[in-house]
């Protein structure tokens, strides 16, 4: 019979994870394909739909996806000088671009939940619930933190301290996830434990000191190869 984790020796009391780039993942082929025939360098629809002034009034929730697309439109027409009609169809194509989910990293956060609270910290859109019902993930987490309900995105400390009062955590207790440097380097700073993502390995190692067998090694200080302490 496997033995289980004693809760008393886990290194973290919470994990609080990222959802996009790191769970979730989107396909922008059909983007890509329209930006080829339109002549234009591949990318440059993402680089104008997550500029700041676009991207940040969607995922603080004070604009809709159809503001979204609009605000898209017009920084393509001023960036690359496409007609509005090929604007709109990229625009379109990047705002209702296909997801999947990670199974890996679903797989490993659920075995996490089984042992403390698993809270997505998301900078998101007013319709993430939907976005979570079509990949299987509504009851994924035990909280959903997202930017565009909540009123502030990550790097906002604040972001990060609701995240922690939602799981009943210290915020030196908690183990933060996140694809971006600057979300990970403010975790760091409010005495979190973190890990910058980059493939599902670096998850695995790093939730291991979770999801382990009683009596094994412990780690000390809760930290190993992968995890960056914090430094509080």
């Amino acid at each position: 019979m496997e033995a289980q984790t004693d809760v008393r020796d886990l290194p973290f009391d919470a994990v609080l994870c990222d959802l996009d780039g790191v769970i979730r993942f989107y396909d922008f082929g059909e983007v890509a394909r329209l930006e080829r025939a339109a002549g234009l360098s591949e990318g440059i629809t993402a680089d104008v739909g997550f500029a700041p002034e676009n991207d940040l009034p969607l995922l603080l929730g004070e604009i809709s996806r159809e503001q979204w697309a609009q605000s898209i439109v017009r920084g393509l027409g001023s960036r690359a000088s496409l007609a509005e009609g090929q604007a709109q169809g990229l625009a379109k194509a990047f705002t209702e671009s296909g997801f999947w989910a990670d199974e890996a990293v679903v797989t490993l956060l659920r075995q996490v939940r089984e042992h403390c609270p698993v809270i997505l910290v998301t900078n998101a859109t007013v319709w993430l619930d939907e976005d979570l019902a079509v990949l299987g993930l509504i009851d994924f987490a035990d909280s959903v933190v997202n930017s565009s309900l909540v009123g502030v995105a990550k790097p906002d400390r604040r972001i990060y301290e609701t995240a922690a009062a939602r799981a009943g955590a210290r915020l030196d207790r908690c183990l933060f996830v996140d694809d971006r440097q600057e979300n990970v380097d403010a975790a760091r700073e409010l005495g979190m434990s973190t890990v910058l993502y980059r493939t599902v390995a670096d998850l695995r190692e790093a939730l291991a000191l979770i999801v382990r067998p009683a009596g094994s090694a412990n780690s000390g200080d809760g930290t190993c190869s992968g995890v960056a302490a914090s430094s509080g």
